[in-house]
């Protein structure tokens, strides 16, 4: 089992540490980064996924960390960010043995990072993980966790949504909107229902014929489309990118004709500039970090004992964060990104000075 150094050269994008993971009798290849401990532990998920390269690999979990530290900071949590991949098709890598060397490594960083469930990863695969580790949250309810975290973070990307339809048309339902998601996953599929209980009527894509199945099975008012493309170019008034990250990109935003993004994909722009992109085709969005909170606080309601009331009430608290940040936005002239940004830094500045201050 070997720990490659952390690395602090500039590919690391400030980060305080990144640590490359590799057990070859179990064939775990494994990323760990932690962006910021300014307001805490680092806390994010793990994902498992078949990159293409490692260097893929890195560029994915250098971003999400980043974007693990500004949600955890929005959403009032007194903890850092970071983020772990392990790299391989998690349907063919997954093995006790495997999940338990890499929480060998998660333990080995003494409480500076604490897992979760990612893309890939299951509330079982942390269990599994957890017997090596004292690191680990998103457990099963039988293991003292809180079961499944697409709960609440469905919850809040509908909290989320709610607050940019009060925004962009003066009431907080999403009732008689047409609204496009994209990922039938295991957050969109609930996200699905709470917004046909709201009264939305729901297009969906998803590139695996399961999901597409079930949403057929389980809500057959929901008009299925091919793909992303034509979702997108259907007269929807909602975009909802809910699989993998990069959803908003050059190609993306000119032909979207939904004039509202909420979603629950990480790190959905693509590069530095679609979130002006957006803002000058008048379309309103809401930062994926700010909405798809509700599953990171849901886990972290597990570091102090989980309670299930405890941590919706405080998920339904996004949407007055949305509400406030998109607010600010209109107030200061700048695209929603950038005062949600601008909020996140301001906290983990202002509270993370304050253990400059030795109590001893």
């Amino acid at each position: 089992m070997d720990v490659f150094a952390s690395t602090d050269g500039p590919e690391s994008d400030g980060h305080e540490q990144v640590v490359f993971c590799q057990d070859k009798q179990t064939g775990l290849r494994a990323i760990i980064a932690i962006y910021s401990t300014a307001l805490g532990p680092a806390l994010g998920g793990t994902r498992c996924y078949p990159y293409d390269s490692e260097a893929e690999a890195l560029h994915d979990v250098l971003d999400l960390s980043r974007g693990m530290a500004y949600k955890n900071a929005l959403a009032g949590l007194d903890l850092g960010g970071g983020k772990a991949v392990i790299w391989g098709d998690p349907e063919r890598i997954k093995t006790e043995p495997l999940l338990r060397a890499y929480g060998r490594f998660v333990e080995s960083l003494n409480g500076r990072y604490y897992t979760a469930c990612d893309v890939g990863t299951y509330v079982a695969d942390m269990d599994v993980i957890a017997r090596e580790s004292r690191f680990v949250t998103g457990r099963s309810v039988e293991h003292g966790g809180a079961g499944d975290s697409s709960v609440l973070t469905a919850w809040g990307v509908f909290q989320g949504m709610r607050a940019a339809a009060e925004h962009a048309w003066g009431s907080p339902t999403l009732a008689g909107r047409r609204v496009g998601v994209a990922g039938l996953g295991k957050v969109g599929k609930q996200l699905t229902g709470h917004l046909i209980d709201d009264g939305a009527a729901v297009v969906a894509t998803d590139v695996n014929e399961r999901a597409i199945a079930w949403v057929r099975q389980a809500y057959p008012q929901v008009d299925v489309v091919a793909d992303t493309e034509a979702l997108i170019t259907s007269d929807i008034d909602v975009y909802a990118p809910c699989a993998l990250g990069g959803a908003l990109d050059d190609a993306t935003v000119p032909a979207l004709r939904a004039s509202v993004v909420v979603g629950a994909a990480n790190n959905q722009l693509a590069h530095p500039g679609i979130e002006k992109l957006l803002a000058d085709r008048g379309v309103l969005y809401a930062p994926d970090y700010v909405v798809n909170a509700g599953g990171v606080i849901q886990v972290a309601d597990e570091i102090e004992g989980f309670n299930f009331d405890r941590a919706k009430l405080r998920a339904t608290g996004i949407y007055d964060t949305t509400r406030e940040i998109l607010r600010l936005a209109d107030a200061e002239g700048v695209p929603p990104a950038v005062a949600a940004d601008r909020l996140a830094e301001r906290r983990m500045a202002e509270v993370g000075r304050l253990r400059t201050i030795h109590l001893r």
